[in-house]
């Protein structure tokens, strides 16, 4: 450093650190001190040194204060957020047991609904053999007996609608074959029977059955299918559509042939069985012994009417087992075969007629067939 520029700074140390004298009276004396420039300085320096560890501790201390109280607010915070979670958590506990609640109540009363609605089912459908599970879980839980009940109601409508449809395509086939018009022999509209009796108002029948109106209509829809099935069946049932012998062949048909005996065209009335000697003949239907004796022609006969214009002849026979007004179920034992009459040999002659007038007894034979695969 240049010796003018350390003049100037004693220079300035002076001016500002002037030598002082300081005089301290005390038990009588007076006692002087002198304060040079360098003493003066130096406590200045010290003063300055205490003032500035002063200044950085109290900023440390407030800097510390400002932490903790960051640190507390945060803390304080994310206590306040957790004690939100916890009763946000609560309240959908809360509210999820409350619909639990009113869940298992509604889930009860559809159990019993759908269970009111198999009991109406099986009602329907008791007498075709379609039937539904037993009984009710006792130990399941709604929604199990939903499941179990509702996949068993829709078997039961699947079932009778197959049920229905089959049979009654078969049976209306039948009738067909047999010369009848099924729809003379349905039973639509003619009410549902039992339980069921006259209600064709879906809303009275929903009523009586304690289901919901749309399940009325389709109970009612089934049971008038069934009703008509039941109506074929029936009359299917009294007409002679079963075989008169048993594993016996057909050497004859419905229709002209030639006369075995004159040779010359002539029209034949019936079916001939070729057969040996009393071979056991069956009533092709139900009804009641009309005639039993000879007939031109024929021999040995066996009539049978069954009702509603039909009959049936049962001809050259070798004995019968039956008498004039005895009622015969189908398939019971009615005669045998024989040679009887104008015949060329033991068989079968068999004739169905319908209100007078002769037909072609294969046509019921074939309606038969279609009947049993009903059944």
């Amino acid at each position: 450093m240049r010796i003018v520029d350390i003049a100037h700074w004693r220079k300035a140390v002076v001016a500002y650190f002037p030598e002082r004298h300081l005089y301290v009276r005390s038990g009588g004396e007076v006692h002087s001190f002198v304060l040079s420039p360098s003493k003066q300085m130096s406590l200045a320096v010290l003063v300055a040194v205490c003032a500035l560890w002063m200044g950085i501790s109290t900023a440390a201390m407030i800097v510390t204060a400002m932490s903790d109280s960051r640190v507390e607010k945060a803390a304080a915070m994310e206590r306040a957020r957790a004690e939100r979670r916890i009763a946000d958590r609560e309240a959908r506990l809360n509210s999820a047991v409350a619909q639990l609640s009113d869940t298992n109540g509604a889930t009860e009363m559809l159990a019993q609904a759908v269970e009111k609605r198999q009991a109406a089912l099986a009602m329907l459908l008791d007498s075709t053999g379609v039937t539904a599970s037993a009984g009710q879980m006792a130990d399941a839980t709604p929604s199990e007996r939903i499941q179990t009940v509702s996949t068993d109601t829709d078997r039961l409508i699947d079932q009778a609608e197959t049920f229905a449809k089959t049979r009654a395509e078969r049976l209306k086939l039948a009738l067909r074959l047999a010369g009848l018009d099924p729809a003379a022999h349905t039973a639509s509209g003619a009410g549902l029977g039992g339980p069921l009796i006259d209600a064709k108002d879906p809303r009275a029948l929903a009523a009586v059955l304690d289901v919901d109106e749309e399940f009325a209509r389709r109970i009612q829809r089934a049971a008038n299918n069934m009703s008509d099935v039941r109506a074929m069946t029936q009359t299917a049932a009294s007409l002679p559509l079963s075989e008169p012998t048993v594993g016996m062949d057909r050497s004859s048909g419905f229709g002209v042939r030639l006369d075995p005996f004159s040779h010359v065209p002539a029209f034949h009335s019936g079916l001939d069985f070729s057969a040996s000697l009393r071979t056991p003949v069956y009533s092709t239907g139900p009804g009641v012994i009309s005639y039993v004796g000879p007939r031109s022609g024929y021999g040995n006969v066996v009539e049978i009417d069954h009702g509603g214009g039909f009959k049936t002849r049962y001809a050259h026979l070798s004995s019968a087992s039956v008498a004039v007004g005895q009622r015969v179920a189908v398939g019971q034992r009615i005669a045998a075969t024989g040679n009887s009459g104008r015949s060329t040999g033991p068989h079968l002659h068999y004739e169905v007629w319908v209100n007078g007038r002769a037909q072609n007894p294969d046509r019921f034979l074939k309606a038969g067939s279609y009947v049993h695969q009903v059944n």
